[in-house]
């Protein structure tokens, strides 16, 4: 299938974006996919903002991105606005870098009021960094994760209903990127 890298800006594992970021992996694993999470509170803080490409972990963070067939952008949405340091390392990216790859994002956050951020703050930056084919964004709300210390299994659990919505986006993102492998280029056309 393809190979998809996942920028999660959950601040930590058990947090409700990283309950959101792992049953996206298992999920995207289950179809078929390599997938690699770029967890970007991981990354080293001072040379994520001071823009050192040449930070090894940075490096490698940013040449997965440009690698990979699909792109799912995971950030918890603060005050109507995703992530600082999601949008840092999107910021590293040189120009065009996702055109052409397919990019999903996903949200969590408190209140349905949180969903604007996907289409009018989140969407809006993915296009802005060069991507071509941003696919349309998924909210989940808080209230439908359970972390673990809340009551959640293992390492947290999405409410049935939303992990059902969220499967269905992440079945679309993959026919996205499968259709995407089979439409003929226009070389093949032409030739």
């Amino acid at each position: 299938m393809g190979t998809i890298v996942i920028v999660s800006g959950s601040p930590s594992a058990t947090a409700r974006p990283g309950i959101v970021v792992t049953h996206t992996e298992a999920a995207l694993r289950a179809a078929g996919h390599t997938v690699t999470t770029v967890r970007v509170r991981d990354l080293p803080t001072v040379a994520l903002l001071a823009e050192d490409r040449r930070d090894p972990r940075i490096g490698a963070a940013l040449a997965a991105v440009q690698a990979a067939d699909g792109l799912v952008v995971i950030s918890p949405v603060y005050r109507a606005a995703y992530s600082g340091l999601v949008k840092s390392l999107l910021d590293l990216l040189p120009s065009g870098a996702l055109a052409g790859t397919a990019v999903l994002p996903l949200a969590t956050g408190g209140t349905q009021g949180h969903l604007v951020a996907l289409d009018f703050v989140l969407r809006p930056l993915l296009f802005a960094m060069g991507a071509t084919r941003v696919l349309p964004g998924h909210f989940v709300p808080d209230r439908m994760i359970t972390p673990e210390d809340e009551g959640g299994v293992e390492t947290g659990t999405i409410l049935p209903l939303a992990a059902a919505a969220l499967t269905d986006v992440l079945i679309s993102f993959t026919d996205s990127l499968r259709r995407s492998r089979t439409t003929p280029t226009t070389a093949t056309l032409t030739g």
